[in-house]
């Protein structure tokens, strides 16, 4: 089974990696860096619909950015957010990194597809990005079935990222092979499940660190996640999208907020 997350906006700087393994696009991604250095920061303010803050913050960060592997750390320890915030990568035990490995995939605008144990560096880029100029203009025609083609061409993919990052797969492979789960947080005010953005994403990131650490393989094993306040709702589920609910969202206090070097 793969699981699919994808990369953050906000990253941080871990301490540098002994060895990481190379990212499998690489190529890709050199000629992509080398692309975004000739833009300037009103392209990127205007590309990415930031602010010219921000956007000279990035600009600096493009500026920096290197694939020397000394200046590399690991993917998993290099984003933020609400999904990493549920993975809680820094308490995974080794034998978990090196499971994960083999089976999670981390969906980036810049690298195309991350391994864990990848080496990168801070950047900030979209899948959903429009840049100013052919090839880059459209990153999903840029990377057209190469993200899809580093896949097994066979066995389960475990969904848990954005619409916006998984069009790069979903052209490309049997959607019978997909399982994109749900989780809904059960209203106060309706007492009825209902999609709230922040816990869901949170969840994602429980729901991959499950199926880690248990070495979830079975698609019929899904059903027993029960992390962070969510059970498995067999009347609101479907073959391909298993609902999970959660009476009382039990997240809370899961957020890093980061300090410093935020993008």
């Amino acid at each position: 089974m793969i699981i699919l997350l994808h990369s953050s906006k906000t990253m941080k700087r871990p301490k540098p990696a002994t060895e990481p393994s190379v990212p499998q696009l690489l190529p890709q991604t050199c000629e992509l860096q080398t692309y975004l250095e000739t833009l300037s920061r009103a392209d990127l303010a205007k590309s990415m619909q930031i602010s010219g803050e921000l956007a000279a913050r990035t600009h600096a960060v493009i500026s920096e950015w290197s694939d020397e592997p000394s200046h590399q750390t690991l993917a998993i320890d290099s984003f933020v957010g609400d999904i990493y915030s549920g993975l809680q990568a820094q308490t995974l035990t080794t034998a978990d990194r090196g499971y994960a490995q083999k089976t999670l995939r981390i969906l980036s605008g810049l690298y195309g597809i991350l391994r864990p144990l990848d080496g990168v560096m801070p950047y900030r880029l979209e899948m959903g990005y429009r840049l100013p100029d052919e090839p880059y203009e459209n990153l999903y025609k840029f990377w057209g079935r190469s993200i899809a083609e580093t896949l097994p061409t066979h066995g389960l993919i475990l969904n848990l990222s954005a619409v916006e990052y998984t069009k790069t797969i979903t052209p490309f492979v049997n959607t019978d092979r997909i399982i994109a789960p749900r989780f809904l947080t059960v209203s106060p005010k309706t007492g009825e499940p209902a999609f709230v953005t922040v816990h869901a994403k949170v969840a994602r990131g429980a729901f991959a660190r499950w199926v880690i650490k248990n070495r979830i393989e079975q698609v019929d094993e899904l059903v027993g996640f029960n992390d962070i306040g969510y059970r498995y709702d067999k009347k609101l589920s479907t073959t391909s999208e298993p609902a999970f609910v959660a009476e009382k969202f039990g997240g809370i206090g899961l957020s890093i907020r980061l300090k410093g070097n935020n993008l």
